[in-house]
């Protein structure tokens, strides 16, 4: 069973997503440096990640913190002006807040007192130090619920002579969490008698902090032995006026009576019989409306969402495939039977898992925004090594996908868009002298098409030379010298192993690894690649996946005694033909279809079935990655709700299978890997042209 997360961990994901936010924003100022509302944004990222770590006990991170977030103030105030320098550091800086949050032990001080003498050289300050003992860097938290506190207090008479303005001390109150705040004026003297140097206010405050009671007692440190502090922790439970001033003991509950049995309201009353002062009541009606206020957000926090360990939403997912599975059986029992109750209920239950299924599939849908921001900071750092002037754009940022298909694809877009980078934009004096902008363009896109998402990296640079792929790849050995290829199929030679055509080993590209390690991922998330190109005007990579992994639409299909599954997304056509009219070339089919030759695959000669084979041949055309290939089996059997399981250690490497599934009758069924069929196709293809 699923362990739910600790609160450390909780922490650690919620800072994981305000890093996140706070690189974004940093990259956002330093292309708009007088945008106040970002700057506001990248301070309060900072002041929350400071706050939340002393808060749990980071408290390296948080003295760190600290002193970044004091540069940002300035900035705030116009202190200090942005600059890419200042942006420099802050991001190096954010890299280090992070390692001290997610791996305080293995955070080395010295190397966030580097970068704070980077910080002060930059706005113009002495360094700062922020070592501490490995011990209270690793010191086990201390955590802080929420809670609501009432604050009364009274400066002492000569507070304003000494220097002290209580306006700034509840403005500190007010940055500790939401604060409302009411002056009682009830010991203000008449005008003739009022001393312009001493204090009559008294102020109460609603303070509602995730910060702890200490955090309150550090406001008022310096005036503690002189001033009047009453702190009282309330519960934000809808108490009426009433009760809250008899909690007050502003009033007598004899007086709460009494003025309960007239019809005026109750706050009133109490000051027109003299029970009670106006500036009291105020202050209990202030504290009513947060406390209710209070409820109301914590109402609101509940409902708007809660965090979920992926473990356990593959556990439902694997559920809910077992309950499809299960249902699948019920289907061929009622199909068997005469029972139209027991096929009506059937039907409605198939409803019910075909419901459950879409919202389960849902819960696991995550915007692709979140991975696409990830890349701009590459971008940003990457083409200043490079000594280049590239620009990240991106669309389509609301485009849901799997979660696991959002984890397992950032390695793989990591290496395309480090391959645009050193191959495809050309250096910006390059660019000008062939009438480009000095500016290069890495364009990062994604859309919905059908059961799949398209996620397209384009780029403006100097393209994919053919000739120079065919070239390289027939000095390897890739490919026969003089076969007859075209283009996209030249494209399709990048991914395999060590191919380059680079001319020079650079720190960022050139050893021929990388892209074939695409191809492989691709190919894991049953997905396929497609690359066009013109040269001198750019390169465009479209990567298709299936919108997940776990269930899929197939269709079943029967080659022999045994059944296969083919994902519905790569189906484009059926076709029959009569067994006599094969037409065999080489060793290898191939099929006329509207004067097109397309190769396909004999499933019977492939897996070896030795049955007798069917008068008619139907053959199923599949395409992924640009190819297309005929799948000749005996029979189709129909569209089959698929739950995707693992081969096991032993079949893993089998090729010609993605996964298996359960039947409705308890039989397993084989998924058809269509990139390795097609691939093994176009081979076949390219080997009787060169014949």
């Amino acid at each position: 069973m699923a362990v739910s997360l600790d609160p450390i961990a909780t922490f650690r994901i919620e800072a994981q997503e305000l890093f996140e936010h706070l690189e974004t924003v940093l990259l956002d100022i330093e292309a708009n440096p007088d945008d106040k509302d970002l700057i506001d944004s990248a301070f309060r990222a900072m002041h929350t990640i400071k706050g939340s770590g002393a808060m749990f006990g980071f408290d390296a991170a948080s003295v760190f913190t600290h002193h970044l977030e004091t540069a940002f103030d300035w900035v705030r105030k116009g202190k200090v002006a942005i600059s890419s320098e200042l942006v420099e550091v802050a991001l190096v800086a954010k890299d280090h807040m992070r390692i001290l949050i997610e791996h305080p032990d293995e955070a080395n001080s010295s190397d966030g007192d580097a970068i704070l003498a980077r910080l002060a050289a930059v706005i113009g300050t002495a360094p700062a130090k922020v070592t501490l003992t490995r011990a209270a860097a690793s010191q086990n938290p201390t955590l802080h619920k929420s809670a609501t506190y009432r604050i009364c207090f009274r400066l002492p008479v000569n507070a304003l002579t000494s220097g002290n303005n209580p306006l700034g001390l509840l403005d500190e109150l007010r940055e500790l969490g939401t604060c409302t705040v009411t002056a009682i004026t009830d010991d203000i003297p008449l005008l003739e008698d009022i001393d312009p140097f001493t204090c009559y206010l008294v102020w109460e405050c609603l303070l509602s902090t995730e910060h702890p009671r200490s955090a309150i007692d550090e406001v008022f440190i310096f005036l503690l032995d002189d001033m009047e502090l009453k702190v009282d922790i309330v519960e934000p439970d809808g108490r009426r006026l009433g009760e809250i001033l008899l909690d007050r003991q502003a009033v007598s509950a004899e007086g709460l009576d009494s003025a309960l049995t007239s019809q005026n309201r109750i706050g009133a009353l109490l000051v027109k019989e003299g029970l009670v002062s106006s500036d009291i009541v105020t202050a209990a009606l202030a504290e009513q409306g947060h406390l209710r206020g209070e409820a109301e957000r914590a109402a609101k926090r509940e409902n708007a969402g809660i965090r979920v360990q992926a473990e356990r939403l593959d556990e439902l997912m694997d559920q809910v495939g077992e309950l499809v599975i299960a249902q699948a059986r019920l289907r061929q029992m009622a199909d068997a039977g005469k029972d139209i109750h027991f096929k009506a209920l059937v039907k409605e239950i198939e409803r019910l898992s075909s419901e459950l299924r879409a919202t389960t599939m849902g819960i696991r849908m995550v915007p692709i925004g979140a991975l696409f921001s990830r890349f701009r900071r590459l971008v940003r750092d990457l083409s200043r090594e490079l000594g280049k002037e590239i620009q990240l754009t991106t669309a389509g940022e609301e485009t849901e996908l799997d979660k696991t298909l959002i984890e397992r694809l950032h390695d793989p877009l990591v290496h395309l868009i480090r391959n645009s980078l050193d191959h495809g934009i050309e250096a910006p004096a390059e660019r000008e002298a062939k009438g480009k902008s000095r500016e290069g363009v890495i364009h990062l896109s994604a859309v919905h098409s059908g059961a799949q998402v398209l996620i397209t990296i384009k780029d403006d640079g100097q393209g994919i030379d053919p000739l120079r792929v065919r070239a390289k790849a027939e000095e390897t050995g890739l490919i026969p010298s003089g076969t007859d290829f075209s283009d996209s199929d030249i494209f399709q030679l990048i991914f395999q192993p060590g191919f380059s055509t680079a001319g020079t080993v650079t720190s960022v590209s050139g050893r021929g690894v990388g892209m074939d390690v695409v191809k492989k991922a691709i190919d894991g998330l049953r997905g396929s690649i497609d690359v066009t190109s013109t040269l001198g005007v750019g390169a465009t990579i479209t990567l298709k996946l299936p919108l997940t992994l776990a269930i899929i639409d197939g269709l079943l299909v029967r080659v022999g005694k045994s059944r296969y599954v083919i994902p519905l997304s790569t189906v484009e056509e059926c076709v029959e033909r009569r067994t006599v009219d094969d037409t065999i070339s080489a060793g290898f089919d191939f099929l006329s279809i509207r004067g097109e030759l397309v190769p396909f695959l004999r499933l019977r000669s492939l897996f070896h079935v030795n049955t007798p084979s069917e008068l008619f041949q139907r053959i199923v055309i599949v395409s992924a990655g640009g190819g297309r290939v005929g799948l000749a089996v005996d029979q189709l059997l129909g569209k089959h709700q698929t739950v995707i399981k693992s081969l096991s250690k032993l079949h893993a490497h089998v090729p010609g299978f993605s996964g298996a599934t359960i039947l409705g009758d308890g039989s397993v069924a084989l998924i058809l890997d269509i990139p390795h069929l097609i691939d093994y196709g176009q081979t076949c293809e390219a080997h009787s042209r060169a014949s």
